[in-house]
């Protein structure tokens, strides 16, 4: 059997999920696969080729952990726990093209792969949901290991296509289907700074929150307007008043972007290319001055690329380095070679659907 998964890019709410925003995220056309089936004793033996790496396991119960991110362990741990049954090994072939920590998902995508690869194949398979996939990757990365992180990987990686994602106050999933063309996803090759990033967008803004709710109450990170952060200028600094103010313009943000993409489905966009593409940028513009995710680097491939004839664009992931992405309907290869001119690697990538099975 052989099993896919893609990796993702996030279009709007970039740093918004853990203050419980909602977020619009895409599946990519760059993914994870694993292709195998059960091996003759209790054995789980994994082949990652691409990385020139091998492992191999025995199926004890529970398993236990042996490293960080002890993610293809964690797995059968919560389909355990969830009542499936594992009496054989498997030997397996891993194989992808999703950029790796670089913020595009690699790890999300290949842990619904192997979950949707080891339900169907337990000694009580069951077909689950996409949905369903989600959660479980969900709980093998983030859960099991009390890691931070929310529910956007795992969902869009497994529904695919482009989703809109509420987390508060239940989780939500709303499947959009926008006529969008090319994108054009840009590695800097440069590390991401995650827990640098966190500690400034996330810890940051919790206690920007903290400090205007003692002087007024009724704020809402939800629904107080973004005129009305003026309001709080003697109780803030200049940075932390840039950084309410783009967490509230970036909240706005997606709901504009939300109500573009339907309209586009529902044939009712005229001009949504463009108007798409200058959201991305403004998103992108707050991401970069105000929660500081970017780098020079990035910011260099993205106005090389809007140059070229990009519609807008934005980092991508938690920042610091890693991916970039920019919408190209028109002319992507010409964008590729202005993320390339200014040390990026360029992949041409369009929307596609979620895991799915290559082969029975």
């Amino acid at each position: 059997m052989k099993i896919s998964t893609p990796g993702r890019i996030c279009l709007f709410g970039e740093h918004q999920d853990y203050l419980g925003l909602p977020v619009v995220a895409a599946a990519i056309s760059r993914r994870i696969s694993i292709e195998g089936g059960k091996s003759s004793d209790d054995m789980v033996r994994l082949h990652l080729p691409d990385l020139n790496e091998e492992e191999a396991f025995l199926l004890k119960e529970p398993l236990p952990y042996v490293k960080e991110r002890d993610y293809f362990r964690s797995t059968i741990n919560v389909l355990r726990r969830r009542g499936f049954v594992f009496g054989q090994g498997f030997d397996v072939t891993i194989h992808g093209n999703i950029p790796i920590n670089s913020g595009t998902s690699s790890s999300s995508a290949l842990i619904v792969t192997w979950a949707n690869f080891l339900t169907r194949l337990a000694d009580n398979p069951k077909e689950l949901s996409s949905k369903e996939l989600g959660e479980i990757a969900n709980e093998a990365e983030v859960l099991e290991f009390g890691e931070p992180g929310g529910m956007m990987d795992h969902y869009s990686t497994a529904i695919g296509n482009v989703i809109y994602l509420e987390s508060v106050p239940k989780i939500h999933v709303e499947g959009l289907q926008p006529k969008l063309g090319a994108f054009v996803l840009g590695d800097s090759l440069q590390p991401k700074d995650t827990l640098g990033i966190l500690a400034r967008c996330r810890y940051g803004m919790e206690a920007i929150i903290a400090k205007v709710k003692q002087v007024d109450p009724t704020f809402s990170i939800f629904t107080t307007p973004l005129a009305q952060a003026d309001d709080y200028k003697a109780h803030l600094s200049l940075d932390e008043l840039g950084l309410l103010k783009a967490n509230l313009e970036d909240r706005d943000i997606l709901i504009e972007g939300k109500q573009l993409m339907l309209a586009s489905q529902n044939g009712t966009a005229p001009h949504f290319d463009q108007q798409f593409g200058q959201l991305l940028y403004r998103h992108f513009a707050n991401l970069r001055d105000h929660k500081r995710t970017s780098t020079d680097k990035i910011n260099r491939m993205v106005e090389a690329s809007m140059k070229a004839g990009a519609l807008g664009g934005k980092i991508n992931g938690s920042g610091g380095g890693g991916c970039m992405f920019m919408y190209a309907p028109e002319n992507p290869e010409a964008v590729a070679e202005a993320i390339k001119s200014e040390g990026g690697i360029p992949y041409i990538i369009y929307i596609d659907e979620g895991t799915r099975i290559e082969k029975q």
